[in-house]
Parts: structure tokens; C-alpha cells; sequence
């Protein structure tokens, strides 16, 4: 689950990582409110200036018009009013852009250097990660692609936690010494602290920045929490901004269904992640690309199926689906009759072409051979299904 930037530098401050001053707004006249509350905290006179950022899950806001600058309390309302409302497109939303709902006031520091500071989790080797990077900012992704050098990874220990030798070696990154290198441990363990404390999988700041006061402070960061833990944490989850999710993922998490919206063509209702990222794979191999990644469990029943069916039909690109099931603890039979549950109760004008083996194949052949309303191909093998939905789809 992600978190906005004003929610995440609220975890911040509880584990004393420095912040720039700020306040939310979602109004136009809560914005002017702010905007004189935050001058006064920042004992501004003539010609305060903050500013004024789009509160959305993604990043990239900044050279897609969503951090602007007022100096004034007339402006700050003006400036909210043209972001609060508005669907913003950045390079991470994709076209449709992502809804507006809020913005983020704070003061602006005198910066002499962007730093990049983060806390992850590393897959491949099952622990926690720290990153840092002298060469903070915008264009972070940029550096960690023609770069990778530049951005050092210090692994985590769970039980030890962050060693003085990992703090030194970002400090040196981070080229501070005496008070300052101290301030840079101080932050480093509380980025820790925090991302333990919370079940976080990602703890971002971009820009760590360094301010001509030769002070370290937030500048923006990124919060992203492990959705799995949050049964432990109904403080967070309260935290959660549904109008930022995709309606059809969201719909899916409500009733158990594992969903990825994609930009294919290609629908695909599988069992098993294992076997769904294959089957993803082998679209793309063959031409094609997926609209989805659909994970329907492997104990699901007719409802799910058929509720699996609704939400991949429900995306207007989808010009053909592809079934893929092995049936070990599903049933072959259920995947038939939750297809002809979906068709009954749905405008089906997309072909599908199924994959079933394994438990009850036969029975679920003979159902979906018998419905002779569908535009269902049966195939035997992977390969050849995948090959046969991506001729499919280039037919339409």
C-alpha cells in the first residue's frame, strides 16, 4: 500500500528524520489558510514563498506540472485550485494520470546538494537493502540506469539492524564529516526504524538534501507499506487513498482475486503466480501482449472464477482471453461452469481460447463443448494457445 508524501513525512517526523515545515490542503481557502500559517512558522516576511505539490502515487510530479510555487495566500489558492480536481499525468501514472485530491504546502530550503537516500527490500537475496547516492533528484532512475556505480547498496541485517560501518561508508557517500556525518547516521537508523517498526517495503528520500545552512532534511519521500502486514497496523491502513488504485486491482483485492492491470490486449485467467508469470511470458514470446496478470488462487470456486471472467471483460482493450489452467487443487469443471456463469451473466464479444489440465479436465471440456453460444477454442498446449490468442488478437 502506498502512502501520499504528506503521510509519509508524518512517519517521518515520528522518528525524528527532518522535514521541511508544511501543511495539507483540499481546498483552494485551506491552501491560503496554510500558506499564512506556514509563513508565520517560518517567520517570513515579504515574499515568503512555498510550495504548492500534487499529492498522487506516482512520481515524476514535478515536470508533469504538479509542484507549483505561490508567494502569496492569494496565490497558493490559486495554485491549489488548478491542481485539486484535475487528473495528473506523469510518466509513472500511464495516460489516463491519476486523480488530485490534495496538495502539500512547504517551505522552500535553500539547497546546496540533492542526496538519495532509500531503504528496500532485496529478492534476490531475502533481506532489507539500504541505497545511497550523492547524485539525488529528478533523474535518480536515469542515474541507477547508465550509473549503477553511483548508487551504493549496503545490505541489513534483521537481528543486528544497521552496523557503524555501513553508516560511515554512507556518510562518505554522502561526503559529511564531523556533526553532519553524525545527523547522517542518526537519519540513516531511523529510515531503519521506521521500515522495521511499520512493515514497509520501501522507505525513499528523494531529495536527502544537504541546505546551504549545512543542514540535512526531506525534501520528498516515498512510503510503500507491505500490504500483508497491515492487519497490524490499522493506523496505516486507514492511511489508504483508494481513488489512487486501479478500480479493477482494487475490485480484485476485495474478493480474494490476485489482479495487475497491464497495457495489453491479451486477458488472462490462470491458477498460480508461478504459472500466471509464464503464461505472461509466453504471450510475449509469441507476439502478444497480456492486459493483465490474473492469479485466481489455486482453491477457488465457480464464484471466483466467474468473478475473475467480470473484471478481465470489464477492460475495454481486452480483445481476446487466454485460459491457462493446471488443475491440482482446482478443478478443471469449476473453470468450465465459472465460464459459462461469466457468459451468461456478461456480453461476451471477445474469443477465448482454454488451456485445462489436470483434475476433472475431461468433465470441464465436455461443459464448455456442449455451450456452443461461446467463441471458446480448446488447445492441449501452451505454446500453441499462446500462439493461437495472438492470431486472435490481430484478427479484431
Amino acid at each position: 500500500m502506498k502512502l501520499h508524501e504528506y503521510q509519509a513525512k508524518q512517519l517521518l517526523t515520528s522518528v525524528g528524520i527532518p522535514i521541511p515545515r508544511g501543511a495539507i490542503a483540499k481546498t483552494p481557502p485551506e491552501a491560503a489558510k496554510a500558506y499564512d500559517e506556514l509563513k508565520r512558522q517560518c517567520r517570513g516576511g515579504t515574499g515568503f514563498v512555498c510550495n504548492v505539490k500534487a499529492q498522487l502515487h506516482a512520481g515524476g510530479r514535478g515536470k508533469a506540472g504538479g509542484v507549483l510555487v505561490a508567494a502569496s495566500a492569494e496565490e497558493a489558492a490559486a495554485q491549489a485550485a488548478t491542481l485539486l480536481g484535475r487528473r495528473l499525468v506523469t510518466k509513472q501514472t500511464g495516460p489516463e494520470g491519476l486523480p488530485v485530491s490534495a496538495v502539500l504546502l512547504d517551505e522552500r530550503l535553500a539547497v546546496q546538494c540533492e542526496l538519495y537516500l532509500a531503504l528496500t527490500i532485496d529478492r534476490f537475496h531475502a533481506q532489507p537493502v539500504l541505497l545511497a547516492s550523492r547524485r539525488g533528484g529528478v533523474d535518480i532512475e536515469e542515474v541507477a540506469a547508465a550509473e549503477p556505480s553511483a548508487i551504493i547498496r549496503e545490505p541489513v541485517d534483521i537481528a543486528a539492524g544497521v552496523p557503524e560501518a555501513t553508516l560511515s561508508r554512507i556518510a562518505d557517500t554522502f561526503r559529511c564529516a564531523g556533526e553532519q556525518a553524525v545527523v547522517c547516521g542518526e537519519i540513516v537508523r531511523a529510515l531503519w526504524k521506521l521500515a522495521e517498526s511499520h512493515d514497509a517495503s520501501l522507505v525513499e528520500l528523494n531529495p536527502l538534501v544537504i541546505t546551504e545552512e549545512d543542514q540535512l532534511a526531506a525534501l520528498d519521500a516515498k512510503v510503500t507499506l507491505d500490504d500483508n502486514a497491515l492487519f497490524r497496523h490499522p493506523e496505516l491502513a486507514a492511511m489508504r487513498d483508494e481513488s489512487q488504485e486501479h478500480p479493477l486491482e482494487l475490485k480484485a483485492g476485495r474478493i480474494g482475486i490476485s489482479y495487475v492491470g497491464l497495457e495489453g490486449t491479451i486477458g488472462c485467467l490462470v491458477n498460480g503466480a508461478g504459472l500466471a508469470m509464464a503464461t505472461n511470458d509466453i504471450i510475449k514470446l509469441s507476439g502478444g501482449e497480456p492486459a493483465n496478470f490474473l492469479d485466481v488462487g489455486g482453491g477457488a470456486n465457480v464464484e471466483q472464477v466467474t468473478n475473475a471472467f467480470a473484471i478481465i471483460l470489464a477492460d475495454a482493450r481486452v480483445k481476446a482471453v487466454l485460459v491457462n489452467i493446471f488443475g491440482g487443487i482446482m478443478r478443471c469443471d469449476w473453470i468450465a461452469q465459472g465460464l459459462l456463469n461469466a457468459t451468461q451473466q456478461l456480453e461476451v464479444k471477445v474469443p477465448i481460447v482454454v488451456r485445462l489440465q489436470g483434475t476433472n479436465v475431461e468433465e470441464g471440456r465436455r461443459l464448455l463443448t456442449q455451450a456452443k453460444r461461446l467463441n471458446v477454442i480448446s488447445v492441449d498446449e501452451l505454446a500453441a494457445a499462446a500462439r493461437r490468442v495472438v492470431e486472435l488478437t490481430r484478427a479484431v
